[in-house]
Parts: C-alpha cells; structure tokens; sequence
C-alpha cells in the first residue's frame, strides 16, 4: 500500500505497521492500516460480469488473488485496456488488463474447467474464446467476487489536494486553454473578414479562409465543454463525498435540537452550493478571459477606454456586493418561513388537537409580507446588475467612440476594431453579472453547509491494525472508572465519578428516574459520546487502542425510541444496516430467524415482499411496537460482545415483552438493560 500511494502520488504518512495476526481480520487490518498511513482503503465487490470493467476502471487499488490457495496481491497504478502494477521490487510494469481479469477470476473459473473442456472438444478451435467466456459469463454471472480496496485521500484531508490527485486541474488547465484559443480565432477570423470588407479586397479567398478559422471552432468548442463537464462532475463528486462524511461525523448535540424544518433547509442549500457553484465560476472565469481580451482590442484604441472599463468592472463589482446582502437577507426570510412549514406540518396534528382554530395562522402574513418586501428589493437589485449595467456599458461605449467618429481622426478599421472590443465587452460584462449572482447564491448557501465542510476534518480514532476483535473469554469485558460527563450547555455535570463493571455473560438491570444519565452513560459505553474525564476500557483495551470502529462493533445499543429510526428502505436494509450491506445469503436467514423469534413472523408474513418491503414514511407502516422490535433486532444481528438495551421494552404488551426478553437473553453474550423503576 505504502508502495502503491507513493507511485500514484497519495501523500502518506511513514509508520511501522505490524502485519496481520490471521487472515480472517485481513480486511479489517488492510482498511485500519491505510488509515494509519493516513489513506483510505475502500473494499468494492462487483458481480464476475463487471470484473473486466473493475480491472480497465479503478485505480489505485490492491487486488487479492489466489495463487494455489494462497493469497497474492496485485497493486494496481493505473487501470485500463493496458494496466500499471508495481513489482515486489517497487517497479511499475505494464501488463494486459485480461491477464489482471483472468487472476481475479481464476478462483471461481478453476472448478468449471473441466466441464468446459469437454464442450469447447466439440467446437471449432477458432470459437474457443467465445463460446468459453459466453459459459463463464452464464454460470458465474451472479457471483460477487471481492477482494479489492481502492485507495485514495480521506475525504476530509485538503480539498484542493483531493482535486489535484483526482486530475481534474488538468481538466481546469484544458478548459482555460481551449476557451482561449477559441476566443483568439473568433477574433481572428471577424479581424479577417472586417479588414477584406472595410479595406475592399473581399474576395472567394478570403472567405475561404475565414470559414476555416470559423469551423476550426467547432473542435475547441467540444474541447472545452468536455473538460467542463469532466471538471464539474468531479468537483460535485469530491464536494458531495466531503459533506456526506461530515455529516456522519457530526456530534449528536450539533443536530438533536434541529428540527426538520431546518435538517430540510440545509439538504437544500448543500445543493444549491454545488450547482451555484460550480455554473457560477465557470461564467466568472469565462468572463475574465473575455475582459481580458476585451480590454487588449480596447487598448489599440489608447488608455481611456482601458480606463473606462475597468471603472465599469468596479461599479459592477459594487453592485454585485449590494445583491450579495439583499439576497442574504433574502435567503433567511425564506428558510425561516420553511422552516415553520415544515415544522407546522409535522406536528400538524398536535396543533389541530391543541391550538384555537383563530391561532393557527398567526405571524404568516407578517412573514409574508417582509418576504415580499425583501424580494422586491433582490428584484431591483437584480435589474440593475443583469440589465443596466450590460446594456450602460454599450451606450458608455459609444459615447466614448463618438468623438474619433465624429472628427474624422480614427481609420474605419480602428472604429471598427473599437466596436468590436465594446462589443465583446458586452458579452462579457453579461456572463460576469450572471456569474457573480449565482456565486453570491453559493456563497449565501455556504452558511448552511460549511458546519459539514469543516466536519469532515474532524480526527477519528483509527486504533491498532493488529488488534483483533474476536471472541473474549471470561472475566471483565466493559469497565469505566470515575468518568465524567457534562453537556456543552450545561453547567453541572450528568454522570460524576461514575464507576461500572461488566463481566462477560452478565445480565443487569440498570434502573432510574427520568433526567437521571441512563441514556448518557449507555452513550458514553458505546462510543458516541466521550467522557470529560475517567477511564473506559474493553477487554482492557482503550479507545485510543482500539479504534472507534473497532470499539462500536464490540459494544452496540438500541438507542431510546426517539433517537433510533426506520428509514426508508427495505425491512432487512433497516435489521442489517449495522452489520453488513449488501448481505450475504447467511446473514438474510438470520435476520428472519431473530424475528420470528421476537414475534415479528406474522409481520413478514402480511407484507408482500417479506424482508425486502420497503418500509418507513412513504413504504409500509410499522407500529411502536413493531419499531421497538425491529431496533432490539438491529442490536442483536450485530453480534457483539455487549449489548446495551435502553428503554427497548417500554412499548410491548407483556405476551410480547416475554417473547422479547427469551430472544435477547438467548442470543446476546452480555446485556445492559435500562429501564424505569
């Protein structure tokens, strides 16, 4: 791996990395060890069908393959019809991407040979190849072939670091260059046919000519809009992966006091910055190169109208700033009234039940009004920068080329090349407002998403490589002593000095009034919230040793019925989202095994797609106590050495509180219940 990201020009991290205990936590330890290096190792799996198209598409990436039983490793620089690896000796070679397909493959491939040996006797030699691959392709066609990770920069490290290693500065430098060269031969080719028709000697050659400069556009038009696309596609891509992680490494008291309305509000505007963005820069720096071509042709003319313009970029440059606050202002009057919305939908039902009828619309026309008085003045704004300014710059123009017209001083060639240059200003002055407004939109948007920009940063703890997260034997297995635990807001701390032994098998009961730190400690336990001060310890071992991956799938926990969800997605996407997905075939029939013990057969027998229903707010409708169920199952399918229950049996009838508690005491190795009095 180390190898590898030097080749490919992954910035790492030189440490001692000790090798795997057994082949068993191989993944873990390839995904744990390029973190250490400061990479990420990301498994992938594709059907045997898609291996060719793996192999010619991802790069860097370690293949494993089987060598007579043995695992080998192919590390792979650059993928394609012809592939890069990197030799025991760190040299790159090229080798035939079939040949890479071929040893990926051959694990699956081996037990058939026989069979297809006595088909292909009976076909003609010249048919081999084809009539093998077409039974391959059928036999093994649904078979998931794993054993590649693809490395590549955390998507949390420097942004423009991640866009320089995935090419796309070279996409940008295309870009400028083709745009470039296409303006340079637009103007050449009106220089061309102005100059013949002004100077009197337009004739078929000159024509000629000045359609080959016109159709030698076309190929730097495509070139151009190529590599703007690639550019986009893969700054959106970088963009949308950085913000995902953000959000999942968000603190739980940065969103639990966020109500939809606002969740909902920032969905929106972390959109908003990606295509604002994105269109918005482009027409910018469009525009640039146009002023600056601009302003070259209005040079010929002298200094003033270099001078003239460049008063004209400021005074726009004023305006834009105007825009920026109406539409800031703008902006926060509308996510307020979503908000509300959004808000005053959800509990629509509450507001029905509870509030007087002459109250329910209280403060909506205030909102409204100051809505459209803000969007009145954005709208004035707006005309100002997208129309009067363009359009001023031409009358300005002409105004200024009026004198040498008048006078007689400038040649028809001069007036004319000044034309030009207004003219082309125009156009660019039109992308620049265009520009400059959608990117005070991203701007504006970039307040809602920028928590999650900077989250992405955010260090986890990786833990050893080499730790291994099998099965404990007897004896303490959770420990805390003296942990301290206090809210950002809150003065006093929730848990003091708070000490706890768990051995493995035990069985225990925690109980206490509401407000008390159950759900705190069972939090502080399972890793989502770290103790101000204390120790904790699994197995003996510290988070710092572990790793807070490694330390969640030893201790896991179903969460109280309003911090745990259904999403919409399938009913086994919503029992294995904390084990593994895509499943394998074994962990389906455990998921329909725990709950059919847990009482939820009858369940899956009424849906009609059983495990794969989609359920949640727009799929099937479960109730409290089939949710209740559901979580307790999400725990136990983890299959970790500690079990932490928090409240999960309040909402069961007790024939199906009994069924409940025979499951998780059969199937959970050790369990912390947490209960009311």
């Amino acid at each position: 791996m180390e190898a590898l990201a030097r080749k490919v020009g992954l910035s790492i991290r030189t440490v001692e990395v000790p090798v795997p205990p057994n082949s068993d936590s191989l993944g873990s330890w390839i995904e744990s060890a390029a973190s250490w290096l400061g990479i990420e190792a990301e498994p992938t799996e594709v059907s045997y069908a898609e291996v060719g198209r793996l192999v010619r598409g991802v790069a860097p990436a370690i293949l494993r393959i089987s060598v007579d039983g043995e695992a080998r490793f192919i590390a792979l620089v650059r993928s394609g019809r012809h592939v890069s690896v990197v030799t025991p000796d760190h040299r790159a070679v090229m080798l035939e991407g079939e040949t890479v397909r071929s040893a990926l493959c051959r694990e699956w491939e081996a037990p058939l040979e026989g069979e297809l040996a006595k088909v292909l006797a009976h076909v003609p030699l010249d048919r081999h190849e084809i009539v093998r691959a077409a039974i391959l392709r059928e036999r093994l066609g649904s078979v998931r072939i794993g054993g590649c990770w693809l490395l590549r920069m955390p998507a949390g490290s420097s942004f423009a670091r991640q866009v320089r290693q995935a090419g796309l500065v070279r996409n940008l430098g295309t870009l400028l260059v083709a745009h470039t060269a296409q303006y340079f031969l637009w103007i050449l080719a009106w220089t061309m046919v102005g100059r013949g028709a002004l100077e009197g000697h337009l004739d078929l050659g000159w024509l000629l000519a000045w359609l080959l400069l016109l159709a030698t556009l076309v190929p730097f038009r495509m070139w151009a809009t190529w590599s703007q696309g690639l550019f986009a596609i893969g700054v959106g891509r970088l963009l949308k992966e950085r913000l995902l992680v953000g959000a999942l490494k968000l603190d739980p008291e940065e969103t639990r006091h966020q109500g939809a309305g606002q969740l909902l509000g920032r969905v929106i505007e972390a959109e908003a910055v990606e295509s604002l963005a994105l269109s918005g820069g482009f027409l910018a720096l469009l525009a640039l190169i146009e002023l600056c071509l601009a302003g070259t042709v209005l040079a010929l003319l002298g200094a003033g109208f270099v001078t003239l313009l460049i008063v004209w970029i400021s005074l726009t440059a004023f305006l834009s700033w105007r825009y920026f606050l109406a539409r800031s202002a703008w902006t926060s009057a509308r996510l307020e009234m979503t908000q509300d919305l959004v808000e005053g939908m959800v509990g629509h039902r509450t507001r029905l039940a509870q509030e007087s009828p002459s109250r329910r619309h209280d403060g909506e026309d205030q909102s409204l009004e100051k809505y459209l008085g803000l969007s009145r003045s954005m709208d004035t704004k707006v005309g100002w920068l997208s129309a009067l300014l363009p359009r001023g710059w031409i009358l300005v123009g002409l105004l200024a080329l009026a004198p040498a017209f008048v006078s007689g001083r400038a040649s028809v060639t001069a007036l004319a090349v000044g034309l030009g240059g207004i003219l082309l200003a125009y156009r660019a002055l039109g992308k620049m407002t265009a520009g400059l407004s959608q990117l005070a939109g991203a701007a504006i948007a970039w307040r809602q998403v920028a928590l999650l920009y900077r989250a992405a940063e955010r260090l986890e703890t990786i833990g050893s490589p080499v730790v291994s997260l099998g099965a404990s034997g007897s004896g303490t297995l959770l420990e805390a002593h003296d942990v301290v635990f206090r809210y950002a807001d809150r003065a006093e701390p929730v848990l003091r000095s708070c000490s706890l032994r768990i051995s493995t098998g035990d069985r225990i009961l925690l109980e206490g009034q509401s407000g008390c730190g159950k759900s705190t400690l069972a939090a502080v336990l399972i890793g989502l919230r770290s103790p101000e001060s204390g120790l904790l310890l699994l197995r003996g071992l510290d988070r710092h040793t572990l790793g807070s991956n490694g330390w969640r799938r030893l201790v896991v926990a179903a969460p109280q019925f309003h911090e745990n969800h259904v999403l919409t997605e399938t009913f086994a996407f919503n029992l294995l989202m904390g084990r593994r997905w895509p499943p394998e075939p074994g962990d389906m029939e455990d998921a329909e095994e725990v709950c059919r013990d847990l009482g939820l057969g009858e369940l899956i027998g009424r849906m009609p797609s059983g495990l794969l229903q989609m359920v949640g707010e727009s799929g099937w409708q479960l109730s409290h106590g089939e949710r209740s169920r559901l979580f307790i199952a999400r725990a136990l399918l983890q299959k970790a050495e500690v079990v932490i229950l928090d409240e999960s049996f309040a909402a069961l009838d007790p024939e199906n509180l009994r069924r409940a508690l025979e499951c998780v005491q059969r199937r959970a190795k050790t369990m912390l219940v947490i209960a009311h009095p």
